[in-house]
């Protein structure tokens, strides 16, 4: 049976903060504390001390991000209480850490770990000389990090299918390791006879874009040439061999990986994209394939080698791992 909300919030391991306490961490919500914004609200930076979670003065204790919902609506309450359900039960290294909420009349927050490299998506796509691009060996650990958090969700029992992997849901710590965060449009996997659960696209167009890693475009962007708005059907002929696949490859990345082993990512990101279900690999084969591509070292001088060297992915299955409560939704 579902959970009331009264049972998921009195059964979340997270504190209960009060509006007035949230006002005085981020200073009122000030402007100028402002680090995100979105369709469901703004993310404010603040403090609060380490041991007693009590608001402190800034530049001290630990730094939080605190998100404000929009007031309107039904559809922003029920995301933020699963994000409560989720997160508050949930622990692995790759999820953004859920401190506390606040409910207080029409007021709802929720206060996670301040994550200070922001979102992956921002390094992905801005531009200029001031920024470095992220090299590639940095951007095979983040991506091992997101599948590591992909398949601990998908492990557990029940399941968790996330519903919303993106790269402005991927968070990145001052070691630019990758958290998952953003559980509003998360569910629970099938259970006992439920065989089948809804998994159809949420959230944003473009969902399933795991290969924007490496070639510097975004999921959907109507501002590339007619026939190239979709990355995913852009993409797929150019995933299949070396010669192709450097047409595709982020210029700026030039000199720092090797050819065959950039094409192994991109033979599993074609695997990932398959049509047909059965020929997609499961989150923990494709942790596997990255965890031995990332140990590997690099040799950069392959790039120019055209000749093709797959591995086979062989599936190593972690515990599931266990958390009580049945589903909300």
């Amino acid at each position: 049976m579902p959970r009331t909300e009264g049972e998921i919030l009195q059964n979340a391991n997270l504190k209960n903060f009060s509006l007035s306490e949230l006002k005085s961490a981020t200073r009122n919500f000030r402007p100028d504390s402002v680090v995100g914004e979105g369709g469901f609200g703004c993310v404010f930076k603040g403090w609060i001390d380490e041991a007693s979670l009590t608001p402190s003065k800034p530049g001290t204790g630990i730094v939080i991000a605190v998100k404000r919902l929009n007031q309107e609506g039904f559809q922003g309450h029920r995301e933020w209480l699963a994000e409560i359900n989720y997160l508050g039960q949930l622990d692995h290294p790759n999820l953004v850490k859920l401190l506390g909420y606040c409910l207080e009349e029409e007021h709802r927050l929720l206060v996670y770990e301040f994550m200070p490299r922001g979102s992956l998506e921002n390094h992905l796509f801005r531009r200029g000389t001031f920024y470095q691009p992220l090299s590639w060996n940095t951007r095979v650990r983040m991506a091992l990090g997101a599948a590591r958090g992909l398949a601990f969700l998908h492990n557990a029992q029940p399941q968790v299918i996330y519903r919303d992997f993106k790269a402005s849901n991927i968070l990145l710590d001052s070691n630019y390791n990758a958290k998952l965060s953003d559980f509003g449009l998360a569910r629970d996997g099938p259970m006992g006879d439920n065989s089948h659960v809804s998994t159809r696209v949420m959230g944003t167009q473009g969902y399933a874009a795991p290969e924007y890693l490496a070639t510097g475009r975004r999921a959907i962007d109507k501002n590339q040439p007619v026939g190239e708005h979709n990355l995913v059907d852009w993409a797929r002929p150019y995933l299949t061999n070396k010669r192709r696949l450097l047409r595709v490859m982020d210029p700026r990345l030039q000199g720092q990986y090797s050819l065959t082993r950039a094409l192994k990512i991109a033979v599993l990101a074609l695997e990932c994209i398959s049509i047909d279900a059965k020929n997609r690999p499961t989150m923990n084969e494709i942790v596997k394939t990255l965890e031995e591509l990332h140990i590997q070292k690099e040799a950069p001088k392959e790039q120019q080698n055209p000749q093709v060297s797959i591995d086979n992915n062989i599936n190593k299955s972690p515990q599931a791992v266990n958390y009580p409560r049945p589903s909300i939704m």
